[in-house]
Parts: C-alpha cells; sequence; structure tokens
C-alpha cells in the first residue's frame, strides 16, 4: 500500500486544519446492531464533506473488550469485529482522502488491554518472567505482600495495583483491565514505532497520542511526594527521546502528531512541540476556561505564547468524548470544567447555554491555529443523563458511584427527526439510551434551518476556509492583535481586516467599526449592537 507522500506535512495543513473528532461507537451504525461502526462513518462522508472539515481524527478503533470504551486496546493491528474490519478501514481511509479528508488515528502508550497477547503471556509466564518485564510487576509490601508496592492513586481513582493469585501486583493507572507498558523495554518501543509504521502505509495522515505525558515511569516505583521532581510518571524526561524517535518516522510519511498533554507548566508543555517533536498538543486550558471575558483573554494570550516558544501553532477545543459536552456546560453557574467537579443533578439552563455555546463556537473558530470539533457539538448537543442501571464509564464505578461519568457526552447521535432512534442505524436501540427529545438535534432538520447550530457550523467552517483574513499557515497566520473594549467585551483582529467580537456583559454593545458582518452568532439587537453572549466576525 502506497504511504503518505513524506511532502505532506510540509504543506502545513495541519497548522489551521478544522479537525473532526469521531467516537466511532456512537457516530453512525451502518449495519443495524445499535453499535456505530466503520459503514456508518463511510456513510456520513459527505455530510463531513458539506460540515467543512479538513481531517477526521478516530478514537481508538481497535480490538477491545471496551473497559474503557476502547482505550483497552487488545490488538492495535485489527479493527475491532463491531465496527468492521481493517480492509473497510484502508476504503475509509482512502475514500475520505479522495472527497480532501484527511484521517487521523488513536495511539494509546501507557497502557493495553489486559486481553492483550502480550499480558495474557505475562500472566501465564508467572513471576520473574522475560514476558512479566513488559510491564510492571512488584511484590507488594507488607509480611504477606498485601500492601500495594505503592501509594499512587489511579487516574480512575483507588489504588493502581491489582493483586494477582500468585502474589505479585501489576501497574495500572487507569482501569484495572489496562496494565501499564513499561517504556525502559527496548520491546515497547519498538513494536510502537512498528505499529507507526504499519498505520502510515495504509495513508494516515496523523496519530494523536493518548496520555501522552504519562508513559514512562521512575524505574523504582517510588512513593509519591507532593511537589517531587521529576515527578514519578507524569511529564519524565525520557519521554522525550520516545517522541523525537516517533518524529523521525512520521517525517518518512509526511504526517503529524497530536499531543493529548495535560500540564500547569506552560515551558515543560512547549517541550513537546519543539521541532522534532510532535507538531502539536490539545489547548486543555481553553477548553476548561469559565465563561468569562477575562480569564479566556488570559486562556488565548497564554497558548499563543507558550506555543510561539517554539513555533508551534495552537489548537482550539470545546469539548470532547471525556468532558461535560460545551452547552451543558455553559448553561451551568460554573462552567468551568473540572473532572472532580462532576456531579449528578448539577441545574442547567439549555438556552442559555446554547446561546454561549454558539458564541464560543465563532470564537474558538475564529482563532489562529488548528480547531478540533468533537461530533454532535455542531448540533449542540447538551449532556445526556444517563440511567444509573445504563452507565458503562469505569469513571463512574471507581467512583463508588458519585461521578456521573462520560457516557452522557458519547449518546449516539441524532441523523433524522422522523426515523426510530434518531435515525442512529435501525430500530434497533443504541448501545447507550437516547434521552427524551434527542430527536429534536436532529441532523437532517437542523440542515434544513439556516438558524440552526448546524448552519451556524456549516457558515464558519466556510468563511474560516475561504477568507482570507483568518490567514494562510505559518506564522502570519497566527498573529492576533486585541482591540480596545469595555470589560467583558472580546475583540481581536487576524489578518485583511477580519475582527472577531464577543460580548459576555449583560448589555448589548456597540460593534467596532466595520465595513460588512460576515457572520453573527444570534440576531443583532436594535441599531445593529451585539448583544450578551453573542458573537460576530466582522470585516474591518
Amino acid at each position: 500500500m502506497a504511504a503518505n507522500r513524506p511532502s505532506e506535512a510540509t504543506t502545513n495543513w495541519w497548522r489551521d486544519a478544522a479537525i473532526y473528532q469521531i467516537y466511532v461507537r456512537s457516530f453512525a451504525d451502518g449495519d443495524g446492531d445499535g453499535t456505530g461502526d466503520l459503514a456508518g462513518v463511510r456513510a456520513k462522508l459527505p455530510y463531513l464533506v458539506e460540515l467543512g472539515v479538513d481531517a477526521i481524527w478516530f478514537t481508538p478503533w481497535y480490538l477491545s473488550p471496551l473497559a474503557d470504551g476502547g482505550y483497552d486496546v487488545a490488538d492495535y493491528r485489527t479493527i475491532d469485529p463491531a465496527f468492521g474490519t481493517l480492509a473497510e478501514a484502508e476504503k475509509l481511509i482512502a475514500e475520505a482522502r479522495a472527497l480532501g479528508i484527511r484521517t487521523i488515528i488513536d495511539i494509546v502508550p501507557n497502557h493495553v488491554s489486559d486481553q492483550h497477547a502480550w499480558f495474557t503471556a505475562a500472566l501465564a509466564a508467572g513471576p520473574g518472567s522475560p514476558e512479566r518485564d513488559l510491564f510492571h510487576f512488584r511484590p507488594g509490601r507488607g509480611p504477606d505482600g498485601a500492601v500495594p508496592p505503592n501509594d499512587w492513586i489511579s487516574e480512575f481513582g483507588g489504588t493502581p495495583w491489582t493483586r494477582l493469585p500468585d502474589g505479585e501486583w501489576y501497574l495500572h493507572l487507569f482501569a484495572t483491565q489496562q496494565p501499564d507498558l513499561n517504556w525502559a523495554h527496548p520491546v515497547v518501543r519498538q513494536e510502537h514505532e512498528d505499529v507507526l509504521r504499519f498505520w502510515f502505509e495504509r495513508g494516515v495522515s496523523g496519530v494523536r497520542i493518548d496520555s501522552a505525558a504519562l508513559p514512562a515511569k521512575d524505574p523504582a516505583l517510588p512513593d509519591f511526594t507532593e511537589g517531587r521532581d521529576p515527578h514519578p510518571y507524569i511529564d519524565r524526561d525520557e519521554l522525550h527521546d520516545i517522541y523525537r524517535s516517533w518524529r523521525a518516522i512520521a517525517d518518512e510519511y509526511g504526517a503529524i502528531f497530536v499531543g493529548e498533554v495535560w500540564l500547569p507548566d506552560t515551558e515543560r508543555f512547549a517541550r513537546y512541540l519543539r521541532p522534532d517533536e510532535l507538531h502539536t498538543a490539545f489547548n486543555f486550558n481553553f477548553l476548561a476556561c469559565p465563561w468569562d471575558a477575562g480569564l479566556l483573554r488570559s486562556a488565548i494570550d497564554d497558548t499563543l505564547a507558550e506555543h510561539a516558544l517554539v513555533g508551534a501553532p495552537a489548537t482550539w477545543v470545546l469539548s470532547n468524548h471525556d468532558v461535560t459536552r460545551t452547552v451543558t456546560r455553559y448553561g451551568r453557574q460554573d462552567t468551568g470544567f473540572d473532572f472532580a467537579a462532576k456531579t449528578f443533578g448539577t441545574p442547567t439552563d439549555l438556552a442559555l447555554g446554547t446561546r454561549r455555546a454558539r458564541a464560543a463556537a465563532l470564537l474558538s473558530l475564529a482563532l489562529p491555529g488548528a480547531a478540533y470539533l468533537y461530533q454532535g457539538e455542531e448540533l449542540g448537543l447538551p449532556e445526556a443523563d444517563i440511567p444509573r442501571d445504563r452507565i458503562q464509564d469505569p469513571m463512574h464505578f471507581r467512583s463508588g458511584g458519585t461521578d456521573p461519568g462520560r457516557d452522557g457526552c458519547r449518546v449516539p447521535l441524532p441523523w433524522s427527526a422522523q426515523a426510530p432512534y434518531a435515525g442512529f442505524g435501525s430500530a434497533v436501540e443504541p448501545w447507550l439510551p437516547q434521552p427524551a427529545g434527542w430527536s429534536s438535534y436532529a441532523a437532517d432538520a437542523q440542515g434544513a434551518d439556516p438558524d440552526s447550530m448546524l448552519s451556524l457550523y456549516r457558515e464558519a467552517l466556510r468563511l474560516r476556509r475561504t477568507e482570507p483574513g483568518f490567514g494562510s499557515p505559518g506564522k502570519a497566520g497566527e498573529r492576533l492583535t486585541w482591540l480596545p473594549t469595555a470589560p467583558g467585551v472580546l475583540a481581536f483582529t487576524r489578518t485583511d481586516r477580519l475582527v472577531c467580537v464577543v460580548n459576555l456583559i449583560g448589555e448589548a454593545v456597540e460593534l467596532p467599526g466595520h465595513t460588512e458582518v460576515l457572520l453573527t452568532s444570534g440576531p443583532l439587537a436594535d441599531g445593529g449592537r451585539l448583544p450578551q453572549d453573542t458573537a460576530a466576525w466582522l470585516r474591518g
């Protein structure tokens, strides 16, 4: 199979791309069994073309027992049968590329599934075996080894250690079914490099790296000490050598990387974006930022500054498969996002949240850099309340039932207002229940409504692609200049007299001087003023 041409990454398409995230299980059901699949995605490629995206990013589509939504990978070279086949994946990549849409896939380097061949072999081989060296097996502490090897806390809560009948414990920073790999072992490194080549040979244009700051561990696996530097398992220096070797492979194929890097230290964050490492990384500070003009401006300035250190483009994202949907989040008293703050029964004003989400869409799409759009965001979907007996997310169970988990942002999409289950597939109930009224968000109805969220996104992405004011890839197109405004109002220019204005205060405001209103997130008030929680794109 032909690889991507080496010149592809040098075209800089990725510096200002609009990239659509697909959670396959919930996107579209092509075979009518209640689970989304590759056939469903292929059938919706015309929809994605009309939406106006440059690339699609797939969350893991590999063979998986789905203990953590596919992030427990059993085989990186096999498509999960629930989604289709490797041949279908290859056909989808080629069909999308023929339509001008590139494909980005997910790689999960920190861990595999407990059903991965390596781990089942390690269990069978027993303590002290070479097979166990690929993971982190340790004896317990205490007289009978009944105490975990260290005091770390799992990302999902509780201890990240599970004891086996033979007495040894194994490390899993996430769910019990996700054993962590030992990245100090050369076989682990070689396998992942081979997997990258496997998918680049099949035409993949990029890779998103899950939990990119976590794979390397202090070999001593010491107890955690607050403020200890370096951290025993987050952002260790060894990671940069790993990603430099990956970058060399990607450069052979003209492919790109985007890292999931959650780090508060902007200087250390920027290290991952040096010219010989990752091309881009997700900007979580902006995603989690409350709907507050001062905080948003600071998040934007900080993001641009930290990326400027290494000449990398910023990325902007409002939502993904792990966080509360934007419409719901912006309709709450606390409009920020924090995993620790998630709880059942939080009051939400969906009308307010929708108005703010529309404005936030224009804000994020006007910023210099790449934009990521999570499936259903263009439909204005709210977070769904999943009945407790239908929740599947391990975050819910690991929290003892207090965390609602992430299933509420993963509900299967509504495609047709008049079809059973809103046209997700057939008459078979989807794998997660759709709430009452879900069909009111259906894509077919929204496509016919010029005032819908879908129509807003389509027009915004069209203008973003065709208006010279958004700038071309490269440093000139990544500039932003703030305009003087009243407190609570954001306004900035890009190139070629393009202006973005967002009003977050309680009264309508005058627009800056302009020759044309290109797009607004809602109707203007009397006299052409910009109402509260509304954004506008202008030609100055």
